[in-house]
């Protein structure tokens, strides 16, 4: 909260608000509304793999029910466009209360053996989309109703809803950085049985992380559906949406501000690029392993902790030197 951070936040909102009344591209605004989305998914993901260090891999089930939950609300009628946004709220909650018994089970178990059970949790999630036919519409998949927005400005009203849902994951990883919540989850990450041991309800403060973590993921997933019009499994269920959100976290910078930002927006125009390139042979999955390996090899905290260490340890040099 400091002057120069409200300044940083202030003029990256400022343009972001802009951007879309400086541009007529579609194509450049489909682009950004995808950046965003990554954004507000990136970022959510950080404060339950990042803050309390439980590497989540099951965050596209969440994705997946938010963007069925919005097609089977809104598959006949959206008025006049804006009901779906307002009823995102509904969405994040019931997700937020629908994970809260995974949650509570998933966090009796530790690291590794939890990644397992959320992506277990995803593989389950894939599977019920793909086989309540009457429900999901399963691999003929759901559609939603097309709303009645000018053509030449259709973009905007997504690209205002996925910004807002940046800034209420942004807003909620600042509070996180500096509330006692965002405490007792650094000292989860650090050693969770030495925090257990100077009385940090453990579980209580997990489940709210994930909880929340998983209801703004499912509001994204709301506003996804909503702008493709159609929802299938094999995208609103996708092990590479969650994989998307890690690696961009990791490649940033975990239980960071501002890393996941800047991670999505490395990764996401390169995959735009990439993707429309190389058209649907998705080659563009091996950068993203590249990647992942050289951030894990050369920057294995991202790339805002390590060049924060580095002006520090300067810093620190030319303190000595005077």
């Amino acid at each position: 909260m400091s002057r120069n951070g409200l300044l940083r936040g202030g003029l990256f909102f400022a343009s972001l608000i802009s951007f879309p009344f400086l541009t007529t591209s579609q194509w450049l605004t489909n682009m950004f509304i995808f950046t965003l989305m990554y954004v507000a998914l990136s970022s959510s993901w950080n404060l339950v793999g990042g803050y309390a260090g439980y590497p989540s891999l099951g965050h596209a089930a969440f994705f997946g029910f938010g963007a069925y939950f919005t097609a089977i609300v809104f598959q006949n009628s959206v008025g006049n466009g804006w009901p779906p946004f307002i009823f995102l709220p509904v969405v994040g909650i019931v997700a937020a209360l629908l994970s809260i018994p995974i949650g509570y089970v998933a966090m009796k178990t530790r690291a590794d053996v939890f990644a397992i059970v959320t992506i277990t949790v995803l593989f389950m999630a894939q599977s019920l989309a793909f086989n309540l036919h009457a429900v999901t519409g399963g691999a003929q998949g759901k559609g939603v109703a097309v709303p009645p927005f000018d053509s030449s400005t259709y973009g905007r009203p997504f690209y205002f809803a996925m910004l807002a849902l940046v800034a209420l994951a942004m807003g909620s990883s600042m509070y996180f950085r500096q509330s006692k919540i965002g405490l007792s989850l650094s000292a989860i990450r650090s050693d969770e049985d030495k925090a257990h041991g100077v009385g940090v309800q453990v579980t209580k403060v997990k489940v709210v992380a994930f909880a929340l973590s998983v209801g703004l993921t499912a509001m994204v997933g709301g506003i996804w559906a909503y702008y493709e019009g159609f929802v299938y499994p094999q995208f609103a269920v996708d092990p590479l949406i969650t994989i998307g959100m890690v690696l961009m976290t990791f490649l940033g910078g975990r239980a960071t501000l501002w890393g996941p930002v800047l991670g999505a927006f490395i990764l996401v125009p390169a995959q735009q690029y990439l993707s429309y390139q190389l058209g649907a042979n998705q080659f563009y999955l091996l950068a993203y392993a590249g990647i992942f390996l050289v951030t894990m090899l050369i920057l294995p905290r991202g790339i805002l902790p390590t060049i924060s260490d580095k002006l520090r340890l300067k810093k620190k040099q030319k303190e000595a030197l005077a």
